[in-house]
């Protein structure tokens, strides 16, 4: 088992992931993910929704504290970025669990082509109902620094009512992120337990978790209406997914059916 299933989880990341896992490259691109994200979560000029995820492994032999977090665990950090439809466009696999977020972002390539302006962000355009002209951002916690390029909620002391508004809509759209790493988790429910693996294993295992989601994200778009949060309109709330309940997600896979969405030829015949 220790040998063949790292060998399968390669498998499915060299045959998936560049299907599967493609982060924009131009302004055309990431605005198509920014007005999902103002239809879906009423919150415009979002390219992507940033947060980490620490994986619980067995401490590697001997490097005493440096795969130890602040949470009490050993663990591998997936840093992630996730659009509006929760698929994962790109990741960080394999920092050791000691660094924080903010340190793994501080250090991989997603910053330094946001910094060198390479990234291929729309130009500035005005937010709806206004005439300035506003960057477009990712939106992310409290971990990472406040930029033109990355937001994060306001401190929560007090606030004003224009300030909780912000808060509310930009966590509103942040919880992708987090929706996504649940799902998944729930999914494949070894990223819910220590992995009693080696470090470049364990990032084999969650590269190929990663495909896997995105894979069913992308043909069975419908699978999921149930397991995210969503929002009740009327009163203003948020219904917790049932990824937050514990509930075992590999069940909706058993006999999954295809999308039951009309076909443009269809709808032209009729």
């Amino acid at each position: 088992m220790s040998m063949f299933v790292p060998e399968v989880c390669q498998a499915i990341i060299d045959e998936y992931a560049a299907e599967v896992i493609a982060c924009p490259t131009t302004p055309a691109e990431w605005k198509e993910i920014a007005n999902e994200f103002l239809v879906r979560w009423n919150f415009p000029h979002v390219c992507g929704a940033l947060d980490g995820k620490h994986v619980a492994c067995k401490c590697p032999p001997n490097t005493g504290s440096t795969y130890y977090n602040y949470e009490g665990f050993f663990s591998i950090v997936l840093m992630a970025l996730v659009n509006a439809d929760y698929k994962f466009i790109w990741l960080d696999v394999g920092p050791d669990g000691a660094a924080s977020d903010a340190q793994i972002y501080n250090e991989c390539e997603l910053k330094e082509v946001l910094q060198n302006k390479t990234i291929g962000f729309p130009d500035p355009e005005p937010l709806p109902g206004d005439d300035r002209n506003m960057p477009y951002f990712f939106v992310a916690d409290n971990a990472f620094q406040l930029r033109t390029d990355m937001m994060k909620p306001f401190p929560f002391r007090n606030m004003t009512v224009e300030e909780r508004i912000l808060n509310y809509r930009l966590s509103r759209a942040r919880r992708v992120v987090e929706n996504a790493f649940g799902i998944m988790s729930q999914r494949f429910q070894i990223l819910l337990s220590t992995m009693q693996h080696s470090p470049d294993n364990v990032r084999i295992i969650v590269q190929a978790c990663v495909c896997l989601h995105n894979l069913m994200r992308i043909r069975y778009p419908n699978m999921n209406i149930n397991q995210v949060d969503r929002e009740d309109v009327e009163n203003e709330t948020i219904i917790p997914g049932e990824w937050r309940l514990g509930r075992n997600m590999l069940l909706d896979v058993v006999n999954v059916q295809g999308a039951n969405r009309a076909t443009v030829q269809g709808k032209m015949q009729r």
